[in-house]
């Protein structure tokens, strides 16, 4: 087991909708991609300006201010429910309008909250994180992602056809984002400490 602050998870659907398939297909854009996407719009502008205020906070203070973390944490959680049913086609559960954890979703997403930040690493990672984080992580997410583009194709028709998601690419899938996001938390977000694995497994 891969010890990480950083928790994504998306539980392993049994069946799904060859109708919601199609629906999503046709017209996620409109029930899906303009209400969520427009909320989340101006929720990611509202994290830039944020993020600036985190990054002095963390050099003066080592602290992560609190209340910005889960603001900043409830984005994604929102954005990987909205990614997961309507892109990623791994549920059939529509995607609630709400950053808060809700108990029984399909979809969870946590960052462990760190008591202390170090103002060292955070200079690292700003002036020479792209060559010691950016480079070697994106190289291999790069190929990871193209990969995981020819796998949706396969996996849109094996839903049509037999109604369920093959297991062995859900986990694939699901990998890439999580590694994703733990490059995320400790790179721009500033979430974490902890260097991200070469890893998208649990």
């Amino acid at each position: 087991m891969i010890d990480s602050p950083v928790k994504f998870d998306i539980e392993y659907p049994e069946k799904l909708s060859r109708g919601i398939l199609l629906l999503k297909t046709f017209l996620g854009q409109v029930y899906v991609g303009i209400p969520h996407m427009f909320c989340l719009m101006f929720y990611a502008i509202a994290i830039a300006f944020v993020q600036i205020y985190v990054w002095f906070a963390i050099l003066f203070t080592g602290k992560y201010p609190e209340k910005s973390f889960h603001f900043i944490l409830g984005y994604y959680r929102w954005l990987f429910r909205v990614l997961a049913y309507w892109t990623l086609m791994m549920t059939d559960k529509y995607p609630p309008f709400t950053n808060k954890e809700i108990p029984g979703d399909p979809v969870t997403f946590n960052i462990e909250y760190p008591t202390n930040l170090s103002k060292g690493i955070l200079l690292l990672k700003t002036f020479f994180g792209f060559i010691y984080v950016g480079i070697p992580h994106m190289f291999c997410i790069m190929f990871y992602a193209i990969a995981v583009m020819f796998v949706q194709i396969y996996v849109w028709f094996y839903i049509l056809f037999k109604g369920k998601y093959p297991e062995s690419s859900f986990e694939f899938v699901k990998g890439l984002y999580r590694w994703t996001m733990r490059v995320n938390a400790y790179w721009s977000l500033m979430m974490t400490d902890v260097y991200p694995p070469f890893t998208g497994k649990v």
